[in-house]
């Protein structure tokens, strides 16, 4: 039967596989016998052979040696194998061979520090129009003018003219910028992430951030802790050995993998024997804020600090030493010694209604709170926040300018005062009512969900711990 093209290859590939495998042999030949002379014999060995001159003996001989070497190589005449390859072929129908249209892979570029929007953007390849053009799609609904550092923009091509390019804002958000028929677009769209709980324990031995990174926290984590107990605890002044710390976060994570967000749903942390705990609920308003099991805000009317983790240098008396002047007066506030640059908080709500150097205070700003009688001053600041100014609204917990050693201070620390009515008060010992609780009407439902994330906290098993 004949076979195919396919079949003959392939018959012809294993017949070399197999001949490689043998070992090399010589084709078999009789030797020449001494008794007959040479020449007799090669013209025995090839027949037609003629000498056109006379050799030598020797020069016989050699002639000899060439002539079985390559009847040695060239074999018996009838099995000579083909070296030479043959490609198998694959008969390919002509529509088949249109190219589908590919999309382009990924680009992404990082937004680094003092970097705008359309530099990065022509960094990736854009014209300049279409930069303007994406700049305009995008400021009804997020300005990228307000990019920030350390964020990306990622981007695609796609083979038929058109692109997408995205900008992660936060942690739940996402901007996404179409490219169809040369005209951009431009959507906010909910960040596709993916959760897990955690649970960390530990205990305070050397500080806070040392210990809660053995306990497998990160520091924004952290941060989030103190954030939390900041109305209650001075995380400088009132720590102890032996406190401990009981959390229950919720890490997001991007499609890739890297961490996008961190989020603590409960916490415990004893200090000094007393034990403070809070839950994370969303109101029915959609406000959202951490409370203590019994519904209290955790929230207070002030914080206990304007700078976080400072030490204080002076506190509150009325008969001191000045370190500059050498004479003795009252000194109306307390002093907070941190390093330079150290960003200062709004204890509370309110409206700066002073900021600008102020003799002795230097860089100073005054703001008044919501209630009218109370207000706050901060002095020595090395710089101010941007757009701080008399008259701009503040919220508690905002920065608004940062620790120096401006007007009268032999170091860098801020100065701080609580005014009752203009008269200065002592910080430390003001009271700091709690913000409004949760409503009456949603107590059921926050029962439930304060007794679910508290058992969850208090039976998971930690995700990390070492040392």
């Amino acid at each position: 039967m004949r076979k195919d093209f396919a079949d003959q290859v392939t018959s012809q590939a294993s017949n070399r596989r197999s001949r490689r495998s043998a070992p090399f042999r010589l084709p078999s030949f009789r030797l020449p016998s001494f008794r007959l002379p040479l020449l007799s014999w090669l013209r025995h060995a090839l027949p037609g052979f003629r000498l056109p001159f006379r050799l030598s003996g020797r020069a016989m001989l050699a002639a000899a040696a060439i002539v079985l070497i390559a009847w040695g190589m060239a074999g018996n005449g009838g099995d000579i194998e083909a070296r030479a390859s043959i490609p198998q072929e694959e008969w390919i129908d002509a529509e088949a061979v249109r190219e589908a249209p590919v999309a382009h892979a990924w680009k992404r570029e990082l937004i680094k520090r003092g970097d705008a929007a359309s530099p990065v953007l022509l960094r990736m390849g854009y014209s300049r129009s279409e930069v303007n053009a994406m700049l305009q799609a995008a400021r009804p609904v997020y300005s990228l003018s307000r990019v920030r550092a350390g964020h990306y923009f990622s981007s695609r091509d796609d083979a038929d003219g058109g692109a997408e390019l995205y900008y992660a804002v936060d942690d739940e958000r996402v901007l996404r910028l179409s490219r169809q028929d040369s005209t951009w677009k431009a959507a906010m769209q909910s960040r596709i992430a993916f959760t897990r709980q955690s649970v960390f324990e530990g205990e305070i031995r050397d500080n806070l951030f040392s210990d809660a990174a053995r306990a497998g926290m990160d520091d924004r984590t952290t941060m989030n802790l103190v954030d939390i107990f900041a109305w209650d605890i001075d995380f400088v002044r009132d720590l102890r050995n032996g406190d401990s710390f009981r959390v229950l976060a919720e890490d997001r994570f991007d499609a890739e993998g890297r961490l996008i967000g961190s989020k603590i749903i409960a916490a415990e942390f004893v200090n000094q024997g007393h034990s403070y705990r809070a839950v994370r609920y969303t109101l029915a308003n959609g406000n959202t804020g951490y409370y203590t099991p019994e519904g209290k805000s955790m929230r207070k009317t002030y914080l206990k600090a304007p700078v976080k983790f400072s030490r204080i240098s002076s506190r509150f008396q009325l008969r001191r030493k000045h370190p500059v002047l050498g004479f003795t007066r009252a000194h109306r506030g307390v002093d907070y010694a941190a390093a330079a640059g150290t960003p200062i908080h709004a204890v509370g709500d309110g409206r700066v209604v002073y900021a600008g150097w102020k003799g002795g205070y230097g860089r100073f700003i005054l703001i008044r709170h919501l209630n009218s009688r109370h207000s706050t001053a901060y002095g020595h600041m090395r710089a101010y926040a941007r757009g701080m100014r008399a008259g701009k609204r503040v919220r508690q917990g905002q920065v608004i300018g940062y620790v120096g050693m401006s007007g009268l201070a032999t170091g860098p620390h801020l100065h701080f005062e609580f005014r009752v009515g203009g008269r200065a008060v002592n910080p430390l010992t003001i009271k700091r009512p709690p913000a409004r609780p949760v409503p009456a009407a949603e107590m059921a439902h926050f029962r439930n969900e304060v007794e679910q994330r508290m058992h969850a906290m208090s039976r998971a098993t930690v995700r990390l711990a070492w040392g």
